[in-house]
């Protein structure tokens, strides 16, 4: 009876250490481990996917409830992160994305807080998966089996005031450190261990996610804050420079999307956008206007055109000018990133468009009602399948993987 308890216990070892191996191995090019993709601007590097369906729209591969919430999904080694909150409880989903069966789930005590539900995306670093409460409480886990690795309550530790709609930013994971937007200009932990390295003390963050950059030989970290954005050593949190970007509500939550020696800022409540150059004696304003005002979501940057949500209008705007290329209405509130030359927006009300990421003319490419609800999350591309979330919880794949023509115009698998 010992030899076999030894056998299962030697089997049950090796298949979590063989699904560990298999999540560090396949977090490539192809995945998505964290919020805006694998380059953190929104942009997914797949190609040939379908990009156009019948009136019923793609194939609903799975879904899945996972409680209410805004958090997207992060996808590494066919699994699916992410969290939801139900009855005043925080879930941490791991998903199989063949099928939305659950692989693990790992739950905590959390305040749903108003709007109701999570925020934040979860990011997968190697073996660890992290994410951040609405009420600060930061989370480190494993990613192959959802044991809890450290977990740190970072709003009471550093006195930090808490947005009036809660911590929103996801983590971000660079080097041996992991990032979030919480106090005045972020705070740094020790990824593996989740020891305090720096803190910006008890400022009102912003809602946005921390965002590395480089800007000739200054490596920094840019941090939308409450006030404007901040950019910070990534070391020590030593300011470099800011600027002041009063909002209404103190809602910063687009991230700000660096280009050469530019970045670009954008906040809703008709604040507007800015282009800012960022000099040896810190930025400088480029121009700035009402063109686009992104609430919640980013922009994404494709040969010298932003493209995102205004308000409640998907536009095209010239990022060196900030002139206005096209518009069209009926977004909501929703989300838009970009794969192929094409754009894919989720709006408000659950509908998915595909559009020509064309600078030119607007060029509508398909449209499917895919979800009902309220949905505030930006779709993501990963292998073939589109993921889309609402408010209440639906988590829904949708299969866009090529096929090639069979017999009689039949789709085959390739």
């Amino acid at each position: 009876m010992r030899i076999n308890r030894l056998n299962v216990a030697f089997r049950t070892a090796f298949a979590l250490l063989v699904l560990t191996a298999l999540i560090t191995a396949k977090a490539d090019a192809a995945d998505w481990p964290q919020w805006r993709g694998p380059a953190r601007n929104g942009i997914s590097p797949e190609t040939g996917w379908l990009s156009q369906w019948p009136p019923s729209g793609p194939r609903r591969a799975w879904s899945v409830k996972v409680g209410d919430g805004y958090a997207s999904v992060a996808v590494v080694g066919g699994r699916v992160y992410t969290t939801g909150n139900t009855n005043d409880q925080d879930t941490v989903y791991c998903l199989n994305a063949t099928n939305g069966a659950t692989v693990w789930k790992y739950s905590y005590a959390c305040p749903s807080g108003d709007p109701s539900g999570t925020r934040a995306t979860p990011v997968v670093s190697g073996t660890l998966v992290y994410t951040l409460s609405s009420q600060g409480f930061a989370v480190c886990l494993n990613a192959a089996t959802g044991k809890l690795v450290w977990r740190r309550n970072l709003a009471r530790e550093t006195g930090a005031q808490m947005p009036q709609w809660g911590f929103s930013g996801s983590p971000t994971v660079a080097g041996n450190l992991v990032y979030y937007n919480v106090g005045a200009s972020g705070m740094a932990l020790e990824k593996n261990t989740g020891k305090p390295i720096w803190n910006s003390g008890s400022g009102l963050a912003g809602y946005s996610t921390p965002v590395p950059y480089t800007v000739g030989a200054q490596q920094g970290l840019a941090i939308f804050s409450g006030s404007g954005i901040v950019a910070v050593n990534p070391r020590d949190g030593r300011p470099l420079w800011q600027y002041p970007w009063q909002t209404s509500y103190n809602v910063n939550a687009a991230d700000p999307i660096f280009s050469g020696d530019t970045v670009f800022i954008s906040s809703n409540y008709n604040k507007g956008c800015a282009l800012l150059r960022v000099g040896p004696r810190g930025p400088s304003v480029v121009w700035q206007n009402r063109n686009m005002r992104n609430h919640f979501n980013s922009c994404v940057l494709l040969g010298g055109a932003l493209y995102g949500n205004d308000e409640n209008t998907l536009k095209c705007i010239d990022l060196k000018t900030g002139a206005e290329r096209w518009a069209s209405r009926g977004m909501g509130k929703g989300g838009v990133i970009a794969a192929d030359g094409k754009l894919i927006a989720l709006t408000e009300r659950g509908e998915l468009i595909i559009v020509a990421a064309d600078p030119a003319r607007y060029r509508e490419i398909a449209r499917a009602q895919v979800l009902r609800g309220t949905c505030w999350t930006q779709p993501a591309l990963v292998n073939g399948f589109i993921y889309c979330r609402s408010h209440e919880g639906d988590l829904v794949c949708l299969d866009v993987t090529a096929r090639r023509a069979g017999p009689r115009g039949a789709a085959l698998r390739p």
